[in-house]
């Protein structure tokens, strides 16, 4: 009989802040989300359907990262790493958006049409409108007059920037410590 401890198969131990990349999803996903709520409610800009359908990436990222960082240390960076499918779907919806607002490609999606209205009389026709009037999806709404990129666009390059730095993060050999 040995006195030695038998070695045991789940205590791999993750050296280094393994719960960065958690923040930086939660941090990323907050920023996003409170963006467009300033712009929907602070500026009062009504969000096209295509709009609506970007903020549901984002709402999987904020809840991976804050996964990410409850489940135990030696699994958060695989949680982490789930989060970088919904940054790409993001990015897709981004370029079917801007594809759609630069008049590339008619919007994949029939609430971005406009009204059909039925009926033969003005009253008719009237009844038959919706009671809230939605955005047309390729009309590109500006955050700034000077500033020629949409916020589709903005949310693009955000996407992207949050996805090179979780790729960065996750992909350090030395489990995101720097040097020093």
């Amino acid at each position: 009989m040995s006195l030695t401890p038998r070695r045991r198969i789940f205590t791999r131990v993750e050296r280094g802040p393994v719960r960065l990349p958690g923040l930086l999803l939660v941090l990323a996903g907050v920023a996003a989300l409170g963006m467009v709520w300033w712009v929907q409610d602070g500026l009062g800009i009504m969000p096209c359907a295509l709009c609506l359908w970007e903020r549901w990436p984002w709402r999987i990222v904020l809840g991976l990262g804050v996964l990410s960082l409850l489940v135990p240390r030696r699994w958060a960076r695989s949680v982490a790493w789930m989060g970088i499918p919904p940054l790409i779907a993001d990015l897709a919806l981004c370029v079917i958006h801007a594809g759609v607002e630069w008049k590339f490609w008619p919007s994949p999606l029939p609430e971005c049409m406009g009204p059909h209205l039925q009926g033969q009389t003005m009253a008719e026709r009237l009844a038959s409108m919706p009671l809230r009037p939605g955005k047309p999806c390729d009309t590109p709404t500006y955050l700034f007059d000077w500033l020629p990129v949409s916020l589709t666009v903005m949310e693009g390059l955000a996407a992207v920037v949050v996805l090179t730095l979780l790729l960065g993060l996750l992909l350090r050999a030395d489990g995101g410590r720097t040097a020093g």
